[in-house]
């Protein structure tokens, strides 16, 4: 009886924002100018970090690559969003979810990891100035760089395998705006409890154990600036680690409220707002804070 009420899926409907049909074009318009300001703030500071002289730093080296992965966030999930806002075919095949599904997940962990790194740099260039060129030196900061682009792949690869070798049962609608895992096991007709456990554990080794390690490093920031005699370095040290510490608490603060609710506390609609403020939001916010905040940034702008 399992076996004949299951349904061979080859496509999926992703319901969106479809609740509010009235709004459609105007959610559109919204959508596409926030999506248009995170493309340009993110590249113009790939772009400004690169070229000006006095930005070549291992904390702008590793903020190139936030903003790189800001903008493969954005791209895996917003285009789609838009393309269903105007379009009556709110479909997306089976491996174009699959991939939408593998990118979402590879750069949200490789950004959790990156996060982590530019923490370290900030409690090396606090807690330790004066081998700070030493400790954070070229190399190795091309070494922690790599190391966190390569950490989304082993996660998003065993999570994307998992779920779409499970069979899905019809309807094959989502109620989302991409192709989220949670969203997805819902539609699957089989036991999901190695997927749930390993669920699990990729989001404590991806959410909890970088946001513990960051922790940590700020514990040690904080004791440091503490210590400091004058109200004005402390001022300064304070202001140097500020701009990342607004980033790392809109990050992880709303990733952590959406995978870590218990599940009868939340309905979809809220879950897919809380989903839009770490892959959309967070990634337009990033370039705006530390341009903002940053008198370097600033002046080679």
């Amino acid at each position: 009886m399992k076996a004949d009420n299951q349904s061979h899926v080859t496509e999926f409907i992703l319901l969106s924002f479809s609740n509010f049909n009235e709004f459609q074009v105007y959610l559109f318009m919204i959508s596409l100018v926030i999506y248009q300001i995170a493309l340009m703030g993110n590249s113009l500071l790939v772009l400004v970090s690169s070229v000006d002289p006095a930005l070549q730093t291992s904390m702008y080296y590793l903020l190139r690559s936030l903003s790189l992965m800001g903008i493969g966030c954005t791209t895996a999930t917003i285009p789609k969003m838009l393309n269903n806002f105007l379009s009556k075919n709110q479909n997306i095949s089976f491996g174009g979810c699959a991939a939408q599904m593998y990118f979402s997940c590879f750069f949200g962990a490789s950004e959790c990891w990156i996060l982590t790194t530019m923490a370290y740099d900030r409690h090396a260039v606090i807690c330790d100035p004066l081998r700070y060129s030493l400790i954070m030196n070229r190399e190795l900061c091309l070494q922690l760089a790599l190391a966190s682009w390569l950490s989304g792949i082993p996660v998003a690869t065993v999570l994307t395998t998992m779920m779409f070798t499970l069979p899905f049962c019809g309807p094959n609608v989502i109620n989302h705006f991409f192709c989220d895992s949670s969203a997805l096991l819902e539609l699957v007709c089989t036991d999901t409890f190695a997927f749930e456990v390993y669920g699990l554990i990729g989001t404590v080794i991806v959410l909890m154990l970088p946001f513990r390690l960051i922790i940590v490093s700020y514990i040690h920031i904080l004791v440091t600036i503490l210590k400091m005699c004058s109200a004005k370095g402390r001022c300064k040290a304070f202001s140097t680690c500020s701009t990342h510490l607004i980033v790392v608490s809109l990050f992880f603060g709303t990733a952590s409220w959406t995978y870590f609710r218990v599940k009868s506390s939340y309905t979809p609609e809220s879950k897919k707002l809380l989903s839009l403020s770490y892959t959309f939001f967070t990634p337009m916010l990033n370039p705006l804070i530390y341009s903002l905040k940053n008198q370097e940034v600033k002046g080679a702008l």
